[in-house]
């Protein structure tokens, strides 16, 4: 995402250290172009990976001032090919945006690329990588890994949290008929419903029950469960996707950003004092040796292994984990449903031949392919991750054929390989039937890259397709989708991500 044009870090460096300063800046980054340059023509006879014409200095920032560079990307790789380099300000980023470049670089190129680069905001909100999905492939990683899976995202893990998921749909279904009840011509907001659950199931998965409020030490006063939705989930999914200009010439970063730092470290501020306060009450229930009920109890069992500041980021993780990915999945794929009427009454009639007047439950899941369909064509068509957080290349390496030096940058664009028109026919149509031909296992998880591969592959996948699918399944076999007025054209999305600008808006009718 390029900065804002009107505030240039050149300006910005004149202004405060001089012309000097910004002069030598300058210097520092043509020699530093000039020197990785004849080191890449020097070091391989393997071809360079093409380049995206660009500006002296900042590169390809400008042509990336959509604030959507997974589409840009696309584009490119039409005229490119599926792998090329671009410049942003001093930084050199390959983009990979086919699955094979992409499995290439996710599974067989691993070892060389497995570090993290992270944006200066997310180094604030992750504090320091001290989260399973920002952090290095690392010891830290593996032990965080192992105790999320045994106790919240693993598969016997998942039967025990059976209940809560359960509860989950009907809550939903229960809030959707009243508020039919009450307006029964009115469209439903499905995020307003939607999110407190999904919000609500990560507090029982990670802190062991349900939290309406929590006194918060730091600030003097007590937190309802909006307020903590809003400062765990909300704000931090807006922080997370801010942009500072020191992040394209870090050669420029003793130069304050007031502005910027003052409202990603109140963010920080805010949820970390809420996060503190939701383990210091769970502590008191807490016994070693006790038996798991939830992630905090896996972690406080192994407490030596980590310290205070990272469990209360893993805890926060966990939380927001379970809200953001689900939602974005869910709510495109009701989109889609109310926009299609045909599509929505094949799922309809699909389940209803399954489960006949019985509500549908996991154990039918295997027997409904289009729902599985469902499922993984809103992966690949609204893919919750466009763009995979980058990655650092610290040796060099090959990928696609090509050179890549250490120091490059990798950004796969989940996106452009979900577009790639030579793997998927008319990609830009939401169309489930593609996974019926026959060629994929409707059960297997990975038929698109939207769950990462290799060794950082999501550990949240099981979990995101059980919630997804089976609340899309009671919400089709319970009420009647479609689009209220205007709601068609509301496509646009939130900046890096895939979340809708504008939560779903629908008018539902119960099933006779």
């Amino acid at each position: 995402m390029a900065p804002n044009v009107q505030v240039l870090p050149w300006g910005t460096a004149v202004a405060v250290g001089g012309p000097a300063v910004a002069l030598g800046g300058l210097s520092l980054l043509f020699l530093k172009a000039f020197a990785d340059d004849q080191r890449r023509k020097s070091s391989s006879n393997l071809p360079l990976v093409p380049e995206v014409p660009g500006l002296p200095l900042i590169g390809n920032l400008l042509q990336l001032k959509e604030k959507k560079p997974h589409r840009t990307f696309a584009r490119w790789a039409e005229t490119y090919g599926p792998i090329y380099s671009i410049q942003t300000g001093a930084n050199k980023i390959v983009v990979l945006n086919s699955n094979d470049v992409a499995k290439e670089a996710m599974v067989t190129r691993y070892s060389s690329i497995s570090t993290r680069k992270l944006s200066k905001a997310l180094t604030i909100l992750t504090a320091g990588k001290n989260i399973i999905a920002m952090s290095d492939y690392d010891e830290f990683y593996k032990t965080a890994k192992k105790h999320i899976l045994i106790s919240t995202l693993g598969t016997h893990a998942q039967r025990r949290h059976r209940a809560h998921r359960d509860a989950l749909t009907e809550n939903i279904c229960n809030e959707l008929h009243a508020s039919l009840n009450e307006n029964p011509l009115e469209a439903v907001n499905f995020r307003d419903i939607y999110l407190p659950e999904l919000f609500r199931l990560g507090l029982k998965e990670v802190l062991g029950e349900d939290v309406e409020s929590i006194y918060v030490e730091e600030f003097g006063t007590t937190f309802s469960k909006e307020e903590l939705l809003k400062v765990l989930v909300h704000d931090l999914m807006v922080g997370a996707i801010e942009v500072d200009w020191r992040d394209f010439f870090p050669f420029l970063s003793w130069i304050p950003n007031k502005s910027f730092e003052d409202k990603i470290h109140q963010m920080d501020l805010r949820r970390g004092a809420a996060t503190k306060a939701l383990i210091k009450q769970q502590r008191k229930h807490f016994k070693p040796g006790q038996e798991i009920n939830c992630y905090l109890d896996s972690l406080l069992s192994d407490e030596k292994a980590f310290t205070e500041e990272q469990i209360m980021m893993l805890i926060w993780e966990g939380i927001i984990e379970t809200s953001d990915t689900t939602l974005v999945t869910a709510e495109w794929a009701m989109y889609e449903l109310a926009k299609d009427p045909a599509k929505q009454d094949r799922l309809f009639r699909e389940i209803k031949n399954v489960c006949g007047p019985n509500k549908v439950t996991e154990e039918n899941m295997c027997k409904l392919p289009y729902l599985s369909a469902i499922f993984h064509e809103t992966l690949r068509r609204h893919s919750p991750v466009p763009v995979v957080p980058l990655r650092y290349v610290h040796e060099d390496t090959v990928i696609g054929g090509y050179h890549i030096p250490a120091g490059t940058e990798i950004a796969i664009n989940l996106y452009g390989c979900n577009m790639d028109k030579e793997r998927w026919e008319n990609p830009e149509q939401w169309i489930p039937e593609r996974f019926l031909d026959g060629m994929h296992d409707y059960m297997e998880l990975h038929k698109t890259t939207a769950f990462g591969g290799g060794k950082r592959v999501c550990a949240g996948a099981l979990q995101a397709m059980l919630i997804a699918c089976i609340t899309i399944a009671r919400l089709v076999q319970e009420f009647e989708w479609r689009l209220a007025d205007g709601e068609e054209e509301n496509v646009d999305i939130v900046g890096l991500t895939n979340l809708k600008l504008h939560p779903l808006r629908a008018i539902i009718k119960p099933r006779t």
